[in-house]
C-alpha cells in the first residue's frame, strides 16, 4: 500500500486527486494540507511513502515547502502537481529534489502511473520535461536573465506578467508589500530591465506565460 499525501489549497482539486489515487487499491491517501507549512507538519506527524505537491499554495512558496520536505524527508519521493507547464517550473522542481512533475491536465491513468513509478525510487518524466530537462542542459552554458532569478523571484516575476498588482502578489504568497517591492527591484535589476511593463514583456516573449 502507498501512502500519500496531498498538498493543495484547493479542497475541490484534493478531493478529485483523492478519488484518482483511491480508485487503485495500491494507493491510500492518508493527509491532505491546504497550505505549505500543514504540508510539513502533516509529512512529520504521518509515515508517508509520496507527497503530491502544488507549486501555488499560500505561504511559502512551492518549491521551498519541497525543498524543505527533502531536508527533512530526504528519500520521500514529491510528485508536484500543478497548473504550471514544464517548461516553467519543471527544472527548477528537479533541482529542488522532486521525483515527478504533472500538470493538473494530465489524464487519471498518468497520475496514477506517477505515484506508483516514484513510490519505487524511481523518477516519472513525461516527454515534455524530458525536453525541457535537455534543453537546460544544451543552454547550461548561456543562461536568460530569467534563468538567474531565485525561485521566489521567478514566482514574482510570473505573478507580474500575470497582471498582479504588489498588493494581490503580497496577499498571494503572504507576504508585506514591502517584501514584494523588494523582489520586484531585485528582478530588475538582475534582468536589466526598468519597469514593470518591460518585465511583462519578456515573459510573454519568452513564453514564461501565456496571452488569456
Amino acid at each position: 500500500m502507498i501512502r500519500v499525501l496531498i498538498a493543495d489549497d484547493h479542497a475541490v482539486v484534493r478531493r478529485g486527486v483523492r478519488m484518482v489515487l483511491e480508485d487503485t487499491a495500491r494507493i491510500e491517501v492518508v493527509a491532505e494540507a491546504a497550505t505549505g507549512a500543514e504540508a510539513l507538519d502533516r509529512a512529520r506527524k504521518e509515515r508517508i511513502d509520496v507527497a503530491v505537491l502544488d507549486l501555488s499554495m499560500p505561504g511559502p512558496g512551492g518549491l521551498e515547502v519541497l525543498r524543505q520536505l527533502k531536508e527533512e524527508h530526504p528519500h520521500l519521493p514529491v510528485l508536484i502537481l500543478t497548473m504550471h507547464p514544464e517548461d516553467q517550473y519543471a527544472v527548477r522542481a528537479f533541482r529542488a529534489g522532486a521525483s515527478g512533475y504533472l500538470t493538473k491536465q494530465s489524464i487519471p491513468e498518468e497520475l496514477i502511473k506517477a505515484v506508483e513509478t516514484i513510490a519505487s525510487g524511481r523518477r516519472y518524466i513525461t516527454p515534455s520535461v524530458a525536453d525541457a530537462l535537455a534543453s537546460e542542459v544544451h543552454h547550461d552554458s548561456t543562461k536568460l536573465p530569467h534563468e538567474q532569478l531565485s525561485d521566489r523571484e521567478y514566482q514574482v516575476l510570473l505573478l507580474i506578467a500575470a497582471g498582479k498588482t504588489v498588493g494581490e502578489i503580497a496577499e498571494q504568497l503572504r507576504l508585506s508589500p514591502k517584501t514584494v517591492s523588494t523582489y520586484r527591484a531585485r528582478v530588475l535589476e538582475k534582468m536589466q530591465l526598468n519597469t514593470s511593463a518591460e518585465l511583462t514583456h519578456y515573459a510573454f516573449s519568452h513564453k514564461l506565460v501565456e496571452c488569456s
